[in-house]
C-alpha cells in the first residue's frame, strides 16, 4: 500500500475540493492516459487495485505510471465513542484528486491494449474518468 515515510503532521484537515486540478494535468510520461472528470479522495487501496487491474491486463509489457500519491492522512474515531474528546487517529491515507488531473499513464503498448488496461483500472477507481492520448502519438497502421 503506498503511504508517506513520514510527514510533517500527523493529522491534517479536511480541505475542500474546489476547482480544476492546476498541475498534474499535461501527460508526461505516456502516450496514453486515463484524466478525472470529477473530484475525489482516492484511498491508497484503490490505487493499488487499479494498478494491478491494468499490469494484469498488459501482462507486464510496456511501463505503467501511478501519478498520484495517497499524502493525506484521514482520521477516524472508534466506533460507538461518544462526541467531543478531540479528532480521532490516522486510519488511512488518500489522494485528493480535483478534475482534468492525470492519475496513469501508460506506454510501450498498442492504442488497444493500453485503452482495455485503463478502462479496467477506471472501472476500480471512485471518479469518472477520460481516456486521453499523447499529441504526437502516431499509431504504426498510419506508417505504410
Amino acid at each position: 500500500m503506498l503511504q508517506p515515510k513520514r510527514t510533517k503532521f500527523r493529522k491534517a484537515q479536511k480541505g475542500r475540493m474546489k476547482g480544476f486540478s492546476q498541475r498534474g494535468n499535461q501527460l508526461s510520461n505516456g502516450m496514453f492516459g486515463i484524466k478525472s472528470t470529477d473530484s475525489h479522495f482516492i484511498t491508497s487501496r484503490q490505487i493499488e487495485a487499479a494498478r494491478i487491474a491494468a499490469t494484469r491486463y498488459m501482462k507486464r509489457e510496456g511501463q505503467l505510471w501511478i501519478k498520484i500519491f495517497p499524502d493525506k492522512p484521514i482520521t477516524k474515531k472508534p466506533l460507538e465513542v461518544r462526541m467531543g474528546k478531540g479528532k480521532g487517529a490516522p486510519e488511512y491515507f488518500v489522494a485528493v484528486v480535483k478534475p482534468g488531473r492525470i492519475m496513469f499513464e501508460v506506454a510501450g503498448v498498442s492504442l488497444d491494449v493500453a485503452k482495455e488496461a485503463l478502462r479496467l483500472a477506471a472501472q476500480k477507481l471512485p471518479v469518472r474518468t477520460k481516456f486521453i492520448i499523447a499529441r504526437d502519438y502516431e499509431s504504426k497502421t498510419d506508417e505504410r
